[in-house]
C-alpha cells in the first residue's frame, strides 16, 4: 500500500500512526496508575472503558494500512466496543458501591425509561420501582448486546469469506441488511440500559465526574457508530467519489479510519485527565438519611 502513495500520503499515514502509538502508550501509562490506586473490585472495569478509544484507534490503523483485514478488525472494534457498553453500565453500579448498596439508596425510587435512544419520544411511559429484578433486566439488556454483536458479526465474516456476504448489497436478497437490522436493534437495546441508570445515578454520582464520563462514552458511540455508518452510506450512493486505485468505498472506509485514528486519540487524552481524579467516597445511605433528618430538625 505505502508504494502506491504519494508523499503528502506518506506523511499522513505517519501522523496517523504515531497518533495511534501514542493513544496506547497513554493508555498502558494509565492502566498503571488505576492497577496501583484504584480498589480491586473497579480496576478491571475501569481498564477496559478506558482502553476502547486506544484499541479502536489501533484496529483503525491496521485497517488503513492492510485494506484487506478491515472486516476482521471491525470485528474486533465492534467485539470489544459491546463489552464496553457492558462494563459502563456496571462502572455506574460499582460507584453507586455495587448493587446492593444501590438497591438501598433508592429503595423508594424508580426507573425513568422514556429515555434515549429507545424511547426518549414516548413520556407517557410509566415509571418502573428500582428493584432486584428491574436491575437485573438493565444488565440483561446490556449482556445481550456482548453476547450476541459478536455473534452476529462472526457469521457475517464466515458468510463474506463464502462469497454470499457483500457489505454495500442492501438488497432483500442479500445477507448484509438482515444482519444488519439485527445489529442495529440489539445496539439500541444494548444503548437503553445505559441511559436509563445514567439518568438515575447521575446527581448522586456527581462527585465522581459521571457526566463527562457519560460524555466521553457518548462520544465513542456516536463516532463508531452513527459517523461510520454515515459515511459508508456516503461511499455506497457515490456521495464521496472514487480516487483511483480507490473506489468509493474503499476511499469511504479510509476517510472512516482516518478519522477515527484521530478522533479516539483526543478522546484517549480526555479520559487519561478524567479517570485520573480522585474522588470523594460517597456516604453510606444510613449516613445521607441522618443527615436529611438533622436538616429537616433544625428549623
Amino acid at each position: 500500500l505505502s508504494a502506491g502513495l504519494d508523499l503528502p500520503g506518506r506523511f499522513l499515514f505517519a501522523i496517523l500512526t504515531l497518533m495511534m502509538l501514542i493513544a496506547n502508550l497513554v493508555f498502558m501509562e494509565e492502566a498503571v496508575y488505576i492497577y496501583r490506586k484504584i480498589p480491586s473490585s473497579k480496576r478491571s472495569i475501569i481498564i477496559w472503558i478506558n482502553a476502547a478509544a486506544p484499541v479502536m484507534a489501533t484496529t483503525s490503523c491496521i485497517g488503513m494500512w492492510i485494506p484487506r483485514s478491515t472486516m476482521f478488525t471491525d470485528f474486533t472494534a465492534a467485539v470489544f466496543f459491546a463489552i464496553v457498553i457492558h462494563k459502563f453500565l456496571m462502572m455506574m453500579i460499582k460507584e453507586c458501591g455495587g448493587q446492593k448498596l444501590l438497591l438501598r439508596r433508592f429503595e423508594n425510587g424508580h426507573f425513568t425509561i422514556s429515555t434515549g435512544p429507545c424511547c426518549c419520544c414516548c413520556l407517557c411511559l410509566p415509571r418502573v420501582r428500582i428493584t432486584r429484578r428491574s436491575l437485573f433486566w438493565l444488565k440483561l439488556g446490556t449482556f445481550q448486546f456482548a453476547c450476541f454483536r459478536p455473534i452476529l458479526i462472526f457469521l457475517s465474516i464466515v458468510l463474506w469469506t463464502n462469497g454470499n456476504y457483500t457489505l454495500y448489497n442492501l438488497s432483500p436478497k442479500g445477507a448484509a441488511i438482515w444482519i444488519n437490522s439485527v445489529v442495529g436493534v440489539l445496539t439500541i437495546i444494548g444503548l437503553w440500559p445505559v441511559g436509563i441508570m445514567f439518568r438515575q445515578v447521575r446527581k448522586v454520582l456527581n462527585c465522581k465526574k459521571i457526566i463527562p464520563k457519560f460524555a466521553l462514552y457518548q462520544f465513542i458511540v456516536i463516532l463508531n457508530n452513527v459517523q461510520t455508518t454515515i459515511i459508508k452510506m456516503l461511499a455506497t450512493q457515490r456521495i464521496i467519489a472514487c480516487a483511483p486505485p480507490l473506489s468509493s468505498s474503499a476511499r469511504g472506509a479510509y476517510v472512516a479510519q482516518q478519522l477515527l485514528i484521530m478522533e479516539m486519540f483526543l478522546i484517549t487524552l480526555i479520559s487519561r485527565v478524567v479517570y485520573r481524579r480522585r474522588y470523594d467516597d460517597l456516604e453510606p445511605p444510613e449516613c445521607e438519611a441522618e443527615e436529611a433528618g438533622d436538616k429537616k430538625q433544625t428549623p
